[in-house]
């Protein structure tokens, strides 16, 4: 038979061979994906590690032989103009923390430190190891200050136990001695230890390197000037040990040392307007500001603020009451108010509404207005006619003894023309032109911060802000310097400075030159010119004679009779010439009476001025602030007192 490719079937029932298999087991399959899932969790662990947290590893492990310091410069410091020293740097001991060597458990640290420094171990933690909402992002390799100012004793201790204190550092920090305290503090400022929104602005400064236990100029000229008087720190690269003290320095790199500060200010003077007002502070009510300026380039020689505060406990580390004291006295010690209070400047306003009238010819010299004492405002809708008084009927007045006599019907008149309209006055718009055109309604651009604007209304202004028209009464109110108007102390000395000088409204300067730490002038500061006035210089002379004439008591060449409002402030030799002011605010007391502010602002002598001096008192009247700046002008130009 022949063979074929098939191999017949010889029973159905032959059985197929088939491979071995093993039986299926559940626990065999879980062992294998339990294997894979922690092979898994491992790669991603390491991956994390490497990568992620690699460099903070590398940085701690590091850390454990190197690290890099940073070496704070020396601040700059700041002179008078005669070049007296007002500020410096004194040694001084921090106790700090650098987190990246404590402990895991740094509890029982904590605990000995408090001991050491009387602070609770819980605010030493908190420090350290902040909350995540409401505290700055710390940095482990940034060390944390915990406490400054401390004595040598203090710092030997820590210093001496640093094998119980691992991670606590003891620095040597130059802290800010500021030698006339309150006297200055208002000028100065001070340095505090910066905050996180001021890091996050400043880290990206170049050269500077701040960091996040950085103190900086919080105030004051400290902080304009912050960047000059900083400096470039430097670094100190040095190999520690376990507990993080230095074993040795390996690389030194010197900081730079900030610039210095020449001020225009004339500390003998500052000293002794501080004294002159602080005898009198209770009876202005517990706060006062005279400013000194020359009105020649604008330098302010003096600027006195009182109630002020001793910036000597911000830099040596100001305690929560203290602070809390500071906050919650009514008279804001902390604010600078020769340029932060502003209030109606009162009559002082009448130089401006003066200048006005005279340069657009609304009056001359000789316009006499007759004054009994009030005029009344006919009511255009009918009804009661409104009475609007001055303090005294002064009779036939012309410009000079209206300047004298600070006449409120005179210059109600120029400012809104008499009230049966028989001619026009300025009006609000002419009167806020030359009210601006002095510098008022703008900050002056002293090199401070905090400044006010104060305000100049308009009938546009009142619209919009009161949604209210603009009276009449508004505009009389405004030629007086009442009203809606606003000002500060600063302000008025500026526009005093513009009238004594011809014209020349100037910034106010408070730094003469930058130096470098060995004296040689990196910046020099010139008079800076913001605006010459359009006003006939004969004008402001004429002015100036009001001025002098408010000294003294008398008759104008044009016959009409004076007794200047502070002619018991005139020192004799020193021909001064100044401008009372009695602001009414707040609410009348029982006989209608209203609470006043005082002001007052001179210029001497009145040929050829050489200083102005502006005044402000809370509490008291323009005479009161008169009497003030006559014995400020006896310091200024040494004049002996009188033997009795």
């Amino acid at each position: 038979m022949r063979k074929t490719g098939v191999e017949p079937i010889t029973s159905l029932e032959d059985p197929v061979e088939e491979p071995d298999r093993e039986p299926f087991n559940g626990r065999v399959l879980a062992f294998k994906l339990v294997i894979i899932a922690l092979f898994g969790i491992l790669l991603r662990q390491l991956w994390f590690l490497q990568v992620i947290q690699g460099e903070e590893y590398r940085q701690r492990a590091d850390n454990n032989r190197f690290r890099v310091m940073a070496v704070e410069a020396p601040r700059g410091v700041m002179y008078d103009r005669n070049r007296i020293l007002l500020v410096r740097n004194t040694p001084s001991y921090t106790i700090s923390i650098f987190p990246a060597d404590l402990p895991k458990q740094s509890d029982a640290v904590f605990e000995r430190l408090s001991t050491i420094l009387d602070v609770p171990a819980s605010r030493i933690q908190e420090l350290v190891e902040p909350a995540p909402k409401g505290s700055r992002k710390t940095d482990a390799f940034t060390p944390v200050p915990i406490k400054a100012n401390v004595n040598w004793t203090t710092a030997f201790v820590v210093e001496e136990r640093h094998l119980e204190l691992p991670g606590v550092l003891v620095q040597a920090q130059p802290i800010r001695e500021y030698l006339d305290g309150s006297v200055t503090s208002q000028i100065l400022g001070f340095v505090g230890a910066i905050s996180n929104e001021q890091y996050q602005k400043l880290k990206e400064v170049p050269t500077k390197g701040y960091a996040l236990n950085d103190r900086i100029g919080q105030t004051g000229l400290e902080q304009t000037f912050e960047s000059e008087l900083r400096g470039e720190p430097g670094e100190r690269d040095m190999e520690v040990d376990s507990t993080g003290r230095e074993v040795e320095t390996l690389f030194v790199r010197n900081p730079v040392p900030g610039h210095n500060l020449r001020l225009t200010i004339d500390i003998g003077l500052q000293r002794a307007i501080a004294r002159i007002v602080e005898q009198k502070l209770e009876e202005y009510g517990g706060l006062a500001v005279v400013i000194a300026m020359d009105p020649r380039n604008g330098q302010v020689l003096a600027m006195v603020s009182m109630p002020s505060y001793d910036n000597n406990l911000f830099s040596k580390g100001i305690t929560e009451r203290q602070l809390s004291a500071l906050l919650e006295d009514p008279k804001r010690p902390l604010v600078n108010h020769a340029i932060s209070e502003v209030n109606p400047p009162g009559s002082t306003f009448k130089i401006v509404n003066a200048a006005g009238a005279l340069q657009e010819g609304v009056v001359t010299r000789y316009t006499k207005i007759t004054c009994p004492g009030y005029i009344t405002i006919p009511n255009p809708w009918g009804g009661a006619a409104a009475r609007m008084v001055c303090w005294a009927a002064h009779g036939i007045q012309d410009m000079i003894s209206a300047l004298a006599n600070s006449c409120d019907v005179y210059f109600y008149n120029l400012g809104g023309g008499p009230p049966n309209g028989e001619w026009q006055g300025l009006g609000v718009d002419r009167l806020a032109k030359y009210a601006k055109l002095f510098g008022f309604g703008a900050k002056t651009g002293i090199d401070l911060p905090g400044e006010a604007e104060g305000l100049i209304p308009t009938e546009e202004w009142k619209k919009i802000n009161l949604g209210e028209p603009w009276y009449k009464g508004d505009t009389y109110n405004m030629a007086i310097g009442q009203g809606f108007v606003t000002a500060t102390p600063l302000q008025l000395a500026v526009a005093t400075t513009a009238l004594t000088n011809g014209g020349y409204v100037y910034k106010p300067q408070l730094v003469m030159e930058i130096t470098d730490s060995e004296g040689n002038v990196v910046k020099p500061f010139k008079p800076e010119l913001i605006r010459e006035l359009p006003i006939d210089k004969n004008y402001l002379e004429i002015i100036k004679d009001g001025l002098r004439a408010g000294m003294l008591i008398g008759k104008t060449d044009n016959g009409t009779s004076y007794v200047g409002t502070s002619y018991d402030s005139d020192v004799d030799g020193l021909n001064i010439a100044g401008k009372t002011g009695t602001a009414q605010y707040g609410i009348p007391d029982e006989k209608g009476d209203m609470p006043t502010h005082g002001w007052f602002t001179a210029l001497a002598p009145r040929e050829n001025p050489e200083v102005v001096i502006t005044a402000y008192i809370d509490k008291g009247g323009g005479k009161n602030a008169g009497n003030l700046v006559a014995e400020i002008m006896k310091a200024y130009f040494h004049v002996p007192e009188k033997k009795s």
